[in-house]
């Protein structure tokens, strides 16, 4: 199973941009479906978006669809988070998460691995 460690977040000004990474360790990253969720102050987690082993096939949540982008690099073993116009209610703490078996989800039950999470937080 591999471990997941974020990095990226910090404090940025409405449209603004901040580019999440997601590094994980473990030589069986490239089988991992991983996904991005964010939990903001007395909010439930949400889907961001996730992304195919590949690399083949994304989605988004409606709420940042034109405005994020997620990647990853199996040579490197990390997923990225492009996030761009960034809004104040981007503000959350953004996890990733990596599912070895089993197909794409917008369900964080579903991903078996977590990281520790990044604050990103958006000024007005």
């Amino acid at each position: 199973q591999v471990q997941l460690v974020e990095s990226g977040g910090g404090l940025v000004q409405a449209g603004g941009s901040l580019r999440l990474s997601c590094a994980a360790s473990g030589r069986t990253f490239s089988r991992y479906v991983m996904g991005w969720f964010r939990q903001a102050p007395g909010k439930e987690r949400e889907f961001v978006s996730h992304i195919t082993w590949s690399g083949g096939r994304t989605a988004y949540a409606d709420s940042v669809k034109g405005r994020f982008t997620i990647s990853r690099d199996n040579a490197k073993n990390t997923v990225y988070l492009q996030m761009d116009n960034l809004k104040p209610e981007d503000t959350a703490v953004y996890y990733c998460a990596g599912r070895q078996v089993g197909g794409v989800s917008i369900y964080g039950i579903d991903y078996d691995t977590w990281g520790q999470g990044t604050q990103v937080t958006v000024s007005s």
